[in-house]
C-alpha cells in the first residue's frame, strides 16, 4: 500500500506521526509523499482550540478529495479530533473510512489491513489512552527533522487547568525512564543530529510519577553527558514544576540551551486561580529573577490567552504591564477558545471576541518592541548557529541556541560554502522583531 500522513498541531503529535510511520515502514508499506499517490491517507490531527479543529477538518476535506482525483482507497483520521469528538465526529464526516484515538497509534496498520481486508468498513477506535504503552527506544520511528529531533519524554497531563482539554484526550502523566530516553537520545546522535529537543505536555514534571522519584534535572544531567557538540533543548514547561534543579542543571552545561519556554496564560491572580493555574504574580516574578539571577543571559519564552471568561480591563493591564516588566524574549498570544466540554465554559461573564483579538494585538504590538530591543544586544556579536536550509537569493536559514524550532525567529546567513545540519559561527549584523541577519565569520 501506498501511505501518505499528514501531520498537525504540536511537536508532540509530530512525534506519533513519526512513530506511526515507523511502524508503516517496519510492515514493509510505502511512505509517499504526494497525496495524489496514495492509496491511503492518514491525517494526524488536532483538537486543542477552535482554530485547531477547523484546520484538522479543512485538512480531512480537501485531501478526501483524492478519492475523485486520485488513487485514494481509504482515508484515515489519528489523533485528538476524533478523541476529543469522537461519535459526533464520525457521524459528520463520512468521506472518513476510520478513526483512531490517541490511545490507539500503534493499531495503524491492523486497520489498514481491516479496512483493506472488508473487515471493517467503518472502524473507530477509542482505547483509554492511560493503557496505552509509553514508545520506548526501540518503537521504529521515522523522522521527519534530519538535523534535529523532538524526544517525547513523557505522555498525558495530570494537571487541571480549566481551558485545557489534554488530559481528557491524552491522560495522566506517564514519564519514560532515564535509561530509555539516554538510549533513544545516543541512538539519534549517532544517525547525526545536532539537536534534541524533549517534549511533553508539562516537560518540567518530568519523573515525579516513577518510582523511585527523579526529575528532569536528572534526566538533562544524563543527556547532557553523551556529547558537547550537540544542543539540547527543553520546551513546554510549567512555571509550577520548574525548580531550582533544572535551572542549575542548564546552567552548569554548555550544550544544554539556556532556554525557558514556560507558558504562564496570565498575570492576574484572579484570571489565573479561575484558569486553575496554581501560582500568582509574586510566585512568577521570584522564578523569574531566581532564572536570570542563576543565568543572567537566559532566553524566556512565554504563552498567553486574552480573553478568559471574566478577563476584565483591569486584569488586561494587568497581563500587559507584567510582559512590559519582565520582557520576555519571546511571547505568542492565544484567544481564548470556547468549547462546552471544558470547565471553563461554565464560567460567568465570556468576553466578546472583538475585544479579545484587539487584547492580543495590544499585546503583540508591545512584544514586538520588546523582541526588537532583545535581539539588538546581539548586534555585532559572533553566535553559534546550526545551518538548517538554503533560503531565497543564496541566503542560509538556521537557528541560534535562543531560538527554538517553528516558534521563534531565524537566523539569517550570509555567507557560503555552509553545510546544512553543521553549525557554523555567525556575526550578526542586522536585527528585526523576530528575525537576525548576520555573516559567516
Amino acid at each position: 500500500m501506498r501511505i501518505y500522513l499528514s501531520s498537525l498541531g504540536c511537536a508532540r503529535n509530530r512525534v506519533d506521526t513519526e512513530l506511526m510511520i515507523g511502524r508503516l515502514v517496519a510492515a514493509q508499506q510505502e511512505i509517499v509523499y504526494d497525496p495524489s499517490r496514495a492509496e491511503v491517507i492518514v491525517v494526524n490531527t488536532c483538537g486543542f482550540i477552535k482554530d485547531a479543529v477547523q484546520e484538522s477538518i479543512d485538512t480531512i476535506i480537501e485531501l478526501a478529495e483524492n478519492k475523485k482525483t486520485g488513487l485514494l482507497k481509504y482515508l484515515i483520521v489519528a489523533g485528538c479530533l476524533p478523541e476529543r469528538f469522537k461519535n459526533d465526529i464520525v457521524e459528520s464526516l463520512p468521506e472518513v473510512d476510520a478513526f483512531i484515538g490517541t490511545g490507539a497509534y500503534d493499531q495503524v496498520e491492523a486497520v489498514i489491513e481491516d479496512l483493506d481486508q472488508k473487515t471493517a468498513r467503518k472502524k473507530a477506535l477509542w482505547p483509554d489512552p492511560d493503557q496505552m504503552d509509553l514508545q520506548t527506544c526501540d518503537t521504529p520511528r521515522i523522522r521527519s527533522t534530519p538535523h534535529m529531533a523532538y524526544v517525547k519524554i513523557a505522555e498525558g497531563c495530570s494537571s487541571h487547568c480549566t481551558y485545557c482539554i489534554i488530559p481528557k484526550l491524552r491522560g495522566r502523566h506517564r514519564s519514560r525512564s532515564i535509561a530509555d530516553i539516554r538510549k533513544e537520545c545516543e541512538r539519534l546522535i549517532d544517525s547525526g543530529v545536532k539537536e534534541i529537543v524533549l517534549v511533553a505536555q508539562e516537560s518540567t514534571f518530568y519523573g515525579r510519577d516513577l518510582t523511585p522519584e527523579t526529575g528532569l534535572g536528572a534526566l538533562l544531567e544524563s543527556l547532557a553527558g553523551i556529547s558537547p557538540h550537540v544542543w539540547i533543548r527543553v520546551l513546554y514547561g510549567h512555571p509550577a514544576s520548574m525548580d531550582d534543579r533544572i535551572i542549575h542543571t542548564i546552567s552548569a552545561h554548555e550544550n544544554i540551551c539556556a532556554y525557558f519556554d514556560l507558558p504562564l496564560q496570565h498575570a492576574s491572580a484572579t484570571v489565573l486561580k479561575k484558569m486553575g493555574r496554581p501560582y500568582d504574580p509574586p510566585f512568577l516574578r521570584d522564578l523569574f529573577s531566581k532564572i536570570r539571577t542563576v543565568i543572567p543571559d537566559a532566553t524566556l519564552r512565554t504563552t498567553l490567552i486574552t480573553g478568559f471568561p471574566g478577563e476584565t480591563e483591569k486584569d488586561f493591564r494587568i497581563v500587559h504591564d507584567f510582559i512590559n516588566e519582565i520582557r520576555f524574549d519571546h511571547l505568542g498570544v492565544f484567544i481564548y477558545s470556547d468549547e462546552d466540554d471544558l470547565p471553563s465554559h461554565h464560567l460567568p461573564r465570556h468576553v466578546p471576541k472583538q475585544t479579545a483579538k484587539k487584547r492580543r494585538t495590544t499585546l503583540m504590538t508591545s512584544q514586538a518592541k520588546i523582541s526588537l530591543e532583545k535581539n539588538r544586544k546581539h548586534l555585532n556579536k559572533t553566535v553559534k548557529v546550526l545551518v538548517e536550509k538554503r533560503g531565497a537569493g543564496g541566503l542560509y536559514v538556521g537557528r541560534t541556541s535562543f531560538q527554538a524550532p517553528e516558534v521563534d525567529g531565524e537566523t539569517i546567513i550570509r555567507g557560503e560554502g555552509l553545510t546544512i545540519g553543521d553549525f557554523a559561527s555567525v556575526t550578526i549584523r542586522e536585527v528585526h522583531d523576530y528575525d537576525i541577519v548576520g555573516e559567516l565569520t
